[in-house]
């Protein structure tokens, strides 16, 4: 688990992605309530558990890293397909407000445990 100024500095990072994505989100030209619209779609990885906590864990942390919404990203600006971009932003977004708010990445015991420490614990 991250302690101390590592934690800090994630924390500040995710900060940054957040804010990063909301410039993305910007120079699609989509409207804005798309962002609450859409914020907890990264979220839905969770129904993976149902399976259980090893696929859980692998499908939660695949839809909350930066690969994925980098990817679409990418995908979105090459294709000048705004959809795309506008769910790589949003996810990313979601991505940076939860290392903000100590939300990490999952091991496979636990839905709780996180490394950035126990979910509840901020």
């Amino acid at each position: 688990m991250v302690t101390g100024r590592p934690l800090s500095w994630l924390r500040i990072e995710g900060l940054a992605v957040a804010g990063a994505a909301l410039v993305v989100f910007a120079t699609t030209g989509q409207p804005w309530w798309l962002i609450p619209a859409l914020f907890l779609v990264p979220d839905l990885s969770w129904l993976a558990y149902l399976v259980g906590p090893r696929v859980g864990a692998w499908t939660y942390n695949l839809a909350h890293t930066a690969p994925l919404p980098l990817a679409l990203l990418v995908a979105g600006t090459g294709w000048h397909t705004s959809a795309l971009t506008v769910a790589g932003a949003v996810s990313l977004f979601h991505l940076g407000l939860d290392r903000l708010m100590k939300y990490g990445l999952k091991y496979d015991h636990s839905f709780g445990i996180t490394h950035l420490g126990v979910q509840g614990n901020h």
